[in-house]
């Protein structure tokens, strides 16, 4: 259950957009479980923007954990904790709160929709140890091999539930 959009958000990329799957009553539910059984460990749940914090919630609710979302640039007050990466196609940041929320000695796993060239796994890692947090690793639904994005989050352990 996933659509393929071409040339999305720029001529030659291949967008792989899971809108009818997370639309699906039974798909939702099906992944969030898949999810939730390799998040072992963790005390609270690390869902991307913006995808991952539909996937995060869900998963977060199945362990009796809280979850945190990770912003886009821009979209929190301050004081914030920021990490810049490398897209496919240009630059994001990610933001977490520096104020109100004390990640110092909490397990996290990160979830996210796609797995692609690992920038955004990558940053939302650092930003998370910046905060003071043990990041236990990761999970996708969907991981897009030929970009590499494993090898650049290295160490961190990723599960993928679907690969191409």
């Amino acid at each position: 259950m996933m659509r393929e959009v071409p040339d999305f958000p720029e001529p030659g990329i291949q967008f792989k957009d899971l809108t009818p799957l997370l639309a699906d009553a039974g798909g939702l539910s099906a992944v969030a479980d898949a999810l939730a059984a390799t998040a072992d460990g963790a005390d609270l749940i690390a869902g991307i923007d913006a995808r991952g914090f539909l996937l995060g919630a869900a998963v977060a609710i199945r362990l009796g954990t809280g979850v945190l979302a990770v912003r886009k640039g821009g979209k929190l007050p301050p004081p914030v904790h920021t990490e810049t990466y490398q897209l496919e196609y240009g630059t994001a940041t990610l933001e977490i709160p520096a104020d109100g929320l004390d990640l110092t000695g909490r397990t996290i796993w990160i979830i996210d929709d796609v797995l692609a060239t690992g920038g955004t796994v990558a940053a939302a890692n650092k930003l998370l140890i910046s905060g003071g947090a043990t990041v236990l690793g990761a999970a996708v639904v969907l991981e897009l091999t030929a970009l590499g994005g494993r090898e650049v989050v290295a160490p961190l352990p990723v599960t993928s539930l679907h690969t191409v």
